[in-house]
Formats: structure tokens, C-alpha cells, sequence
């Protein structure tokens, strides 16, 4: 079995770039891209890391079976990057949602954080404040949400969120189609 060729084809169809790859597993592009073209191989910890990304583990990277379609997830599926210059932390609560028409994430806002500002793009976006406080900036539009609101719009403009200074938030952002 080449490895390579198998993780280049899942990547391809959970719709992934070997840059979003590379990202999600903390790995350069070019591992990625010398990984599927044959040219190296990954230790087992890193293929494992890689799978996880993938929504795949190694029993059924190497099973010839179908698996049966995962309907409810646990902490144990989730996928964490922390972002080491923002000092956020996204969780991807649904393993591999960018295959599907919507990708809820848990994000951790520190106190006065923010994300980075995303382009305008097609879609739309939801989010429910789980805990603390924020302000969504949509173009020059400054929107206040706190736990147990939610806020629904379509990303027609620059757009990100902020914290609130003192208590920081944490919030269930769902992007559809998948954009995280």
C-alpha cells in the first residue's frame, strides 16, 4: 500500500489543501507534499496525528471495511490547535466537518482576544455565547453579544470577533459552508 496515495486521496475528499492539512497537524506543506508524493514517511505518531485530522484512525486507514457513519462525539474526537499569537483555542467538535455543509467549532477567547479578521465569503455564520461576553465587527458594524445569546449572519464583509477585556468568552461558532 503507498500511504502517500491514500492520504492524498483523503485529504482530496474531505476537500482539504495540503496547506489546511499542514496546519490542522502542525506540520509543513512540504512534508505534506513530499508525504503524498512517495518521497517520505511519516513516523507513527505523526501519521496517527495526521489521520486524526483526516477523521480517520490507523485500524480503518488500513481496513478494507467501510465505517459506519459516527453520530454522537465526545471530548475524545475533538481536534485543538491552539493559536500560539492570538492565544486562542478553536476546537473542531465534529472530526472531518469540512466534508459536510456546516463546521461548529468550540473557540476560547482570552480576555480581550480576538480572531483574526476573515474576507468576505460566501455562506453564513452562527454562534451561540457559551461564557463571557462579545463584539462582533461585521465591515464597520460593532455588534455585543453575552452568554446565552446568539448571533447569525451572512459574512458579506470583513468580519471577526473580540472579548470581552476582563472575562474573555467562549463561543459555538458554526461556519457553513466549512471556512475554520
Amino acid at each position: 500500500m503507498k500511504i502517500g496515495n491514500k492520504i492524498k486521496a483523503l485529504r482530496i475528499q474531505k476537500g482539504l489543501t495540503q496547506g489546511e492539512l499542514a496546519d490542522r497537524c502542525e506540520l509543513s506543506k512540504g512534508f505534506i507534499s513530499q508525504l503524498e508524493r512517495e518521497l517520505t514517511s511519516p513516523s507513527i505518531a505523526t501519521l496517527m496525528d495526521i489521520l486524526q485530522c483526516l477523521g480517520t484512525d490507523i485500524q480503518e486507514f488500513f481496513s478494507d471495511k467501510p465505517k459506519e457513519e459516527q453520530i454522537v462525539f465526545s471530548d475524545n474526537d475533538y481536534f485543538e490547535k491552539v493559536d500560539e499569537t492570538l492565544g486562542n483555542t478553536i476546537e473542531w467538535i465534529i472530526p472531518n466537518a469540512q466534508k459536510n455543509l456546516m463546521e461548529p467549532i468550540r473557540l476560547t477567547l482570552k480576555p480581550g482576544g480576538s480572531t483574526y479578521p476573515d474576507n468576505p465569503h460566501e455562506g453564513e455564520e452562527f454562534g451561540y455565547v457559551l461564557s463571557g461576553s462579545i463584539t462582533i465587527v461585521i465591515g464597520s458594524r460593532q455588534i455585543h453579544a453575552k452568554k446565552g445569546e446568539a448571533f447569525y449572519f451572512s459574512p458579506d464583509a470583513t468580519h471577526y470577533l473580540t472579548a470581552n477585556s476582563k472575562t474573555g468568552a467562549v463561543i459555538l461558532w458554526v461556519s457553513s459552508p466549512p471556512s475554520f
